[in-house]
């Protein structure tokens, strides 16, 4: 258990690092005070290790070389997964991983940022596997989540959120928003929800009938905490 916090694995979420840009130190901390194992993509492991952190599982299809030995050594005990499939990415590979493992929810760091192919991906694997995992992917600006089909949050006043379409959502309802809408469809190239706010302390609901919908909870400013 990679967690300084004593919970039973899998009953909280697991812990995915991929290889965007990284987050605040203080963010990543934070996560892994609450996720009790720790699956690290790929190449992410030289920055990860460099932080002096603990993962359990080293996963990837490694086509740039990597020092196993070194990474066995200052990572023990850690498991060392290879999947080679070039029809995946490593982020899917990584959740298909957890699903197999019966893990049934996993936060997702380093995922955003650096390359925009990768970051668009990575948003539209979160769908891909939204009804067999609840995924959510955080960095210093966003928290992001696909949305079930009827969705509640307490808010406080003012908070940043958009939503987002992941090609088309249709029949989309809200409350509790500045600007609601009613039974409407969402496109990502004609039309999206972006920068709305809450109107007021309380909960917001958020309805859709089809397609995927993405809530993105964002900030103007870096925030280290989640």
């Amino acid at each position: 258990m990679s967690s300084h916090h004593f919970v039973r694995d899998k009953q909280e979420p697991a812990l995915i690092v991929a290889n965007g840009a990284s987050c605040s130190d203080t963010l990543l901390h934070q996560l892994l005070e609450w996720n009790p194992y720790v699956l690290v993509l790929d190449q992410a492991i030289h920055r990860f290790m460099e932080k002096g952190l603990k993962a359990d599982a080293l996963l990837g299809d490694f086509d740039r070389n990597l020092d196993f030995e070194s990474i066995r050594q200052r990572q023990h005990p850690i498991e060392i997964i290879h999947t080679p499939d070039q029809e995946k990415t490593d982020l899917e590979k990584g959740i298909e991983h957890l699903i197999r493992n019966g893990h049934s929810s996993a936060n997702i760091v380093w995922a955003t940022g650096l390359r925009a192919d990768h970051t668009l991906n990575n948003l539209s694997s979160m769908a891909k596997y939204s009804d067999r995992i609840n995924l959510v992917m955080l960095d210093n600006w966003s928290r992001i989540l696909c949305l079930p089909r009827s969705f509640e949050k307490w808010v406080v006043k003012d908070s940043l959120l958009s939503l987002m379409p992941l090609g088309v959502a249709t029949g989309v309802r809200t409350e509790g928003l500045k600007y609601n809408l009613n039974r409407e469809d969402l496109h990502l190239s004609l039309r999206t929800s972006s920068s709305n706010q809450s109107a007021g302390d309380g909960f917001i609901k958020i309805e859709h009938t089809g397609g995927h919908l993405l809530l993105m909870e964002c900030h103007d400013e870096s925030n280290e905490s989640f």
